[in-house]
């Protein structure tokens, strides 16, 4: 086995390792909340075990989504099935938008309109708690193994830069309900001391709201990953330095990357030799070049070099006037 399907194995585990963490809580909290839904009456808890029920099936389809990924490349797909991740994880942003935002938003309204009394508040009480203790374990297990991956970047950059859909998405879903768990509580609270159930529904259209904030910001990262995103700049500076060094090049003029799955990166490289290399010398360079190039960086799956004069390239790349 290659290094970058090591790398691949080694990452896609660990991604496993978050999303089953992530199902187990969920399914069992989702059963939790419509039990305690049931026995007390509550709107937000009722929202809250739709949430829970989304993000099980958010869950199923990310794995979904990274078993269809590893499928081999073929005639028909010759840089192979990974970006199809990247299309599960904006259909769960959907989800997310329509089975959880829309619910919670459209329940909270109609129990707002026409308000009931909440039944027993003491039981939502505890599965809110227990629900609390399981989705703050999934979360910390979610921020362990984003953690590990950021490499010192800030927060937000890393969550920008990641090209895994899965560990981001288990953390914002897993943040999400550990607020909207906050927000049940107080909604319930506040409708049980003030005598006013409306208070519950108006908790639930929060956690609505909470979860459409969620789903844009879900959308937003998967639209760029299928529109098709660039390596780190750490890996663009390497593959120019690994050239520059290279006397047989005389210019470099562009190292353009994009990724093909999380772990696998495709680069498109234009360079201009110099004009007495021979056309066999040129040739093994480019395979040496590659060599190089894929055992320093074994996320670059596919290379390919392209020599190009540096006055054809200037020209090419020259933006078209009317």
């Amino acid at each position: 086995m290659s290094g970058g399907q090591d790398a691949a194995g080694g990452e896609g585990w660990r991604a496993n390792i978050v999303l089953y963490g992530a199902l187990a809580a969920n399914i069992g909290i989702a059963v939790a909340k419509f039990v305690a839904a049931a026995i007390t009456g509550s709107s937000s808890m009722l929202t809250e075990g739709v949430h829970s029920l989304v993000d099980s099936a958010n869950q199923i389809l990310l794995l979904y989504g990274q078993r269809r990924a590893r499928r081999p490349a073929d005639a028909l797909h010759p840089f192979g099935y990974g970006r199809e991740l990247y299309f599960w994880a904006f259909i769960v942003a959907i989800l997310i938008f329509a089975g959880g935002a829309g619910l919670s938003v459209y329940e909270g309204l109609a129990h707002v309109r026409e308000p009931e009394l909440l039944r027993n508040p003491t039981a939502a009480y505890v599965v809110l708690g227990i629900a609390a203790l399981l989705e703050g374990m999934s979360w910390g297990i979610a921020v362990r193994e984003f953690d590990s991956e950021r490499g010192g970047r800030r927060w937000w950059e890393s969550i920008r830069r990641s090209k895994d859909p899965a560990g981001f998405i288990v953390l914002f879903e897993d943040s999400a309900a550990l607020i909207g768990l906050l927000l049940a509580a107080s909604g319930i609270w506040a409708s049980h001391h003030y005598g006013d159930p409306r208070l519950d529904g108006i908790a639930s259209i929060a956690i609505g709201l909470v979860l459409a904030g969620v789903a844009v910001l879900l959308a937003r990262e998967a639209k760029g990953l299928l529109i098709g995103e660039s390596a780190d700049a750490a890996i663009i500076d390497t593959v120019w330095r690994m050239l520059d060094e290279r006397p047989e090049i005389t210019a470099v003029n562009h190292v353009r990357t994009i990724h093909t799955s999380p772990e696998a990166v495709f680069v498109a490289i234009s360079a201009d030799f110099a004009d007495d290399l021979p056309m066999g010398r040129a040739e093994l360079l480019i395979e040496e070049l590659e060599a190089r190039m894929k055992a320093a960086l074994p996320e670059l799956t596919s290379i390919y070099i392209r020599p190009e004069r540096r006055e054809d390239a200037l020209i090419q790349q020259r933006p078209l006037r009317r």
